[in-house]
């Protein structure tokens, strides 16, 4: 074990965890404030049931020993933590405690869930939120990590990589956000009435902190300090800079004027391309996916629109947009001199291949599992507040509390 290592994973670890109360205040800025708290507590909640899931069995079906050859899921080896050790490395390899790697696996685990909750706000139920976050991070995004990270067949047999988590993290979030809309429907006067962001400061706030944090997520998954950190750290700032320009740009040419709301949503979009690609490619490598994030996520805004559905808070067009162009552009620019893999424009056109199979296999089993538990909570414990619980607001609702009291 390296003692720089794991000072720089521990920090790593921390600064993850940060980004769930950062994307806390980035969705709670652009909700109506009768309904932040219930979006705050939508996100706080995954800090606490998803820790317990992935110590009971999360980690041990994401990071243990295959079942079969077939490199589906993880054993229950490593149940309650059993045999994940402090001293040992034995788990993981590389100079890091596997103690510590779990808990670095860990905030990816608890934030991954929490990506969710944009897109179901303002209508949903907290009974049915806790229960679908507990079983989908046990069901759905554990099994995701080990076949991506852990031997399991995408990363193995397929030959597809992920630095950081674009498939695992956040096509699979933006799937299930996607899977949830559909079977929630969309909120009492969507385009009908004006549904505007109450306090954009807020937003603003949390959009720093999350490009605060997301330097732990993808320099942190070197788990090293060491010149590949460095990469990561360098072509996530880059990106993010990158894609928060473009989407300004894009905003300005098409609307005459630049927003803060659009500048904190590129700077998003460009972190989430770059995520699964942070330690593959180079600066320029870099400033393409950001210019891409920026674009085209920006133009998938408009999708929910035209397919009439109400993402409310643009999970999908950020995290799934921005996770699919991230996947698919490293096996563009994919340079084995950084991290032994090459793409198309290294001579290696077949990687291109391998990362478009993942990112439809990452589709398929995260929208399937996610909307059939989904449709299961609709028709038992019911997945919406009554009409007039959405009306009045959920923080009242669901937490008998106000976000904002004003006395005279």
């Amino acid at each position: 074990m390296d003692t720089g290592d794991t000072a720089w994973v521990l920090t790593s670890s921390a600064l993850v965890l940060l980004m769930t109360p950062g994307l806390a205040l980035f969705y709670g800025g652009m909700v109506r404030g009768k309904n932040v708290l219930a979006m705050l507590m939508k996100n706080f909640v995954a800090m606490g049931i998803v820790t317990v899931t992935w110590v009971m069995v999360g980690y041990s079906l994401a990071f243990g020993p295959s079942i079969g050859d077939a490199g589906i899921l993880g054993d229950l080896s490593y149940f309650g933590l059993d045999g994940v050790s402090s001293d040992s490395t034995e788990i993981h390899g590389g100079t890091v405690p596997d103690l510590l790697v779990m808990v670095f696996q860990m905030m990816f685990a608890i934030i991954t869930p929490a990506l969710i909750a944009g897109a179901v706000a303002e209508r949903m139920k907290f009974s049915a939120w806790v229960i679908f976050i507990a079983v989908w991070s046990i069901v759905c995004y554990a099994p995701m990590a080990h076949w991506v990270w852990a031997g399991g067949f995408v990363g193995g047999d397929l030959g597809a990589v992920d630095f950081a988590g674009g498939l695992v993290v956040h096509i699979n979030a933006g799937v299930a956000a996607l899977a949830l809309v559909l079977a929630l429907g969309p909120r009492l006067g969507w385009r009908r009435e004006a549904i505007r962001p109450h306090a954009l400061p807020l937003t603003v706030l949390g959009a720093g902190i999350l490009w605060f944090g997301w330097f732990g997520f993808n320099a942190g998954s070197a788990l090293a300090a060491n010149g590949l950190a460095a990469n990561a750290f360098v072509t996530t700032q880059i990106a993010a800079g990158v894609a928060a320009a473009t989407w300004a740009i894009m905003e300005a040419v098409r609307h005459g004027k630049p927003t803060t709301l659009g500048f904190a949503s590129g700077a998003v979009a460009g972190l989430v391309a770059i995520t699964p690609a942070a330690g593959f490619v180079g600066p320029i490598g870099a400033i393409v996916i950001g210019i891409a994030a920026g674009v085209v996520c920006y133009l998938a805004l408009q999708v929910k629109f035209a397919l009439n559905f109400d993402d409310s808070l643009d999970v999908v067009a950020v995290h799934l947009v921005g996770g699919i162009i991230g996947a698919l552009l490293v096996g563009v620019f994919a340079d084995a001199s950084i991290n032994g893999v090459d793409g198309l424009l290294y001579g290696e056109p077949a990687q291109l291949a391998r990362q478009a199979a993942s990112i439809g296999i990452a589709i398929g089993y995260s929208f399937v599992v996610s909307y059939a538990l989904a449709m299961v909570l609709k028709t038992t414990i019911g997945l919406r507040v009554s009409e007039a619980e959405e009306r009045g607001g959920l923080d009242l609702a669901l937490h008998d509390e106000q976000s904002y009291a004003f006395v005279e």
